[in-house]
């Protein structure tokens, strides 16, 4: 299902610029399927590790989660599970985060709902990845668009984003 990609995204470019290997994976998507297009949710990320034949706990999704002072922040988690709001407030080391709502975090990072990547987003933001992903040799995460994954190393995506890691996912 995997093919060559035929487009450069701000998330790629990022890559380049770090000198960070990775792979680039492309693969069709039906937007008309529930959990895809403009409204997705998590169905979105299941179905992009079915459509790569990868495993739902490699494969990471960026949730856009609003501050208290109204600025930004991306929690990266495995698609199989869910983002511990609480969690991740901590690792932030603020009280308390709310899911950013989708138009705002659109326009924040440059990307659409579903295809949102923690990479080259428009507007910088602390990124927290779950804990979860160094156990892993690579992982995927979001290439910028909707159909497009990036495989890397872990550790790879936490120096390229000056990530912090902690425990914010929930089974």
């Amino acid at each position: 299902m995997a093919r060559r990609p035929t487009a450069a995204t701000p998330a790629l470019t990022a890559l380049h610029r770090a000198g960070v290997a990775h792979e680039v994976l492309e693969f069709e998507m039906d937007e008309s399927a529930p959990g895809t297009g403009a409204g997705a949710d998590a169905g979105y990320g299941l179905r992009a590790a079915a459509a790569l034949g990868a495993d739902p706990r490699h494969v990471f999704k960026t949730l856009m989660v609003q501050v208290p002072d109204g600025s930004l922040a991306a929690g990266v988690v495995p698609v199989a599970g869910t983002l511990d709001l609480k969690a991740l407030a901590a690792a932030l080391g603020v009280k308390r985060v709310t899911m950013a709502d989708p138009a705002l975090a659109e326009r924040r990072t440059g990307y659409v709902v579903g295809g949102i990547s923690p990479l080259g987003q428009r507007q910088r933001c602390p990124v927290v990845l779950d804990s979860s992903a160094l156990a892993l040799p690579t992982l995927l995460v979001s290439g910028g668009l909707r159909g497009l994954e990036v495989r890397l190393a872990p550790e790879d995506l936490v120096h390229a984003l000056g990530a912090a890691v902690a425990d914010i996912a929930s089974p």
